[in-house]
């Protein structure tokens, strides 16, 4: 044990734990926190852990607070805002496990001890005693965020048979702290990855989920790859492998895709348009190129081409996020990107006219923005001068985009005339005409801007007459 200097008394920590403490409970900081402040990191979530069950942990907790909330009481968690800190107490833990859901059966001890022992990883399983601040570190956790190392305070056949989804936090967390595994938790990955299949689709969701929004998710996915486990998880992304890129002949298709997540993630950060890390946008690029397998052919002259795999990949893509459960805007907007991810490199081959422009903002809608990010990152060769080019030209497409939106408000170009002042003109009623009518004057709108009522009016009258003639 270690003990710690002093807290301030007047931080939410300090009266929290002098609450407990004249209650004659015990409390303790507990798992993330503690190994942040060892790795220099700020602590997002106060956790903390008791004997107090949580009946008596709620009476504790209502001497200092009116806000208070019981969601997790079934798993011994209860949670409370304290002087704007939002804290969870969880009574000590010594679950067991029914080895046929792997749902643990939830059951309450009266050691911080046992309680540590069944967590993921020893550099998760350290605890600051309040408000002596004594460490407990029973695993050896400290050691090993010295040195940099993920390992199971148990055998990893232990854990892992435990709940198989901490092989998928194993991969996370090495991604998160840039840790590497130790050689038994490399083994058990690699021999026991088919438990993963009772694990539910969404819990590996949420998983994957959060090692892609890691500051540098790259290195999980080849240890999800490297391991086996990406073909429980993803198979799309280890057949990449098997493919070579015909624009970037030094690298396959598979590290060219990890280039583009990481290119991605970096234009993220820099152009600063999204709160945080933007799931939708790693996901693109990540999946941007997975229908390259299914569309591979050998054309005389030993060219490989992948025609379509844009559209190919947009369908494949469906497809597996709706297996692992993603809502349905992730799954469309995810879809959407790669479907388009192809489309700005026409704009090198031959100058685009406004209305190319205009589509090209219309077909991405709210995507823009990721697709700006995503096309930008799939330039990966080597060749400086081609790099160079593509860069330029996604700068000029860039600047007539915004052109065009401050003339013309593009972000929500709709024809001159509405359907109410279509229906007026023509002298018809709600139907397919006005429909077909709306459909021509917005097709108008796109190609020729902003045309004014009265023009509009003009060249709507003389499209029925030529279709009424018709």
């Amino acid at each position: 044990m270690v003990r710690l200097r002093t807290l301030s008394e007047s931080s939410p920590v300090a009266r929290l734990a002098a609450a407990f403490s004249a209650a004659g409970f015990e409390l303790a900081l507990v798992g993330g926190p503690v190994r942040d402040a060892f790795l220099g990191r700020p602590a997002k979530d106060l956790d903390f852990t008791s004997n107090a069950t949580p009946d008596e942990t709620l009476v504790v907790l209502k001497t200092l607070t009116k806000s208070t909330w019981d969601i997790g009481r079934d798993f011994g968690t209860i949670g409370a805002l304290i002087d704007g800190e939002q804290v969870e107490i969880t009574t000590y833990r010594s679950d067991s496990y029914d080895q046929q859901t792997r749902k643990p059966i939830v059951e309450f001890g009266d050691s911080l001890e046992v309680d540590l022992s069944r967590r993921d990883f020893t550099v998760n399983a350290l605890a600051l005693r309040l408000p002596e601040l004594v460490l407990v570190d029973p695993s050896g956790g400290v050691e090993d965020l010295l040195e940099g190392i993920l390992r199971t305070p148990s055998t990893p056949a232990i854990s892992f048979g435990d709940d198989p989804l901490r092989m998928l936090r194993a991969i996370r967390f090495s991604a998160q702290l840039g840790f590497d595994l130790d050689a038994e938790t490399m083994d058990a990955l690699r021999t026991m990855g088919e438990s993963l299949t009772i694990i539910s689709a969404e819990r590996i969701r949420d998983e994957f989920s959060k090692l892609l929004l890691t500051p540098a998710p790259r290195r999980g996915i080849e240890l999800l790859v490297e391991t086996g486990l990406a073909e429980l998880v993803m198979p799309e992304i280890p057949a990449l492998r098997l493919e070579r890129d015909e624009h970037h002949h030094h690298k396959d298709v598979y590290q060219h895709s990890l280039t583009v997540l990481d290119q991605a993630i970096e234009l993220e950060e820099s152009r600063g348009s999204f709160e945080g890390p933007d799931l939708v946008l790693r996901l693109a690029a990540l999946m941007h190129d997975i229908g390259k397998p299914a569309t591979r052919r050998l054309e005389p002259g030993g060219v490989v081409t992948f025609y379509h795999h844009d559209v190919v990949g947009s369908k494949i893509a469906k497809k597996r996020l709706r297996e692992l459960r993603f809502d349905n805007d992730t799954i469309n907007d995810v879809a959407r990107l790669i479907e388009l991810h192809l489309r700005f490199f026409g704009y090198t081959e031959g100058a685009w006219t406004d209305s190319a422009v205009r589509r090209y903002v219309r077909d991405a809608g709210p995507l823009l923005e990721r697709l700006h990010i995503l096309t930008r990152a799939d330039v990966t060769t080597r060749n400086k001068r081609k790099s160079h080019m593509l860069s330029f030209a996604y700068d000029d497409l860039e600047t007539r985009v915004a052109e065009l939106a401050e003339l013309e408000e593009m972000q929500a170009v709709r024809p001159d005339l509405d359907g109410e002042q279509i229906m007026a003109i023509l002298g018809i009623r709600p139907g397919r005409e006005v429909g077909e009518a709306y459909r021509f004057l917005l097709e108008m709108r796109l190609d020729d801007g902003p045309l004014g009522e009265d023009e509009a009016t003009r060249r709507l009258l003389e499209w029925w007459a030529s279709r009424s003639s018709g």
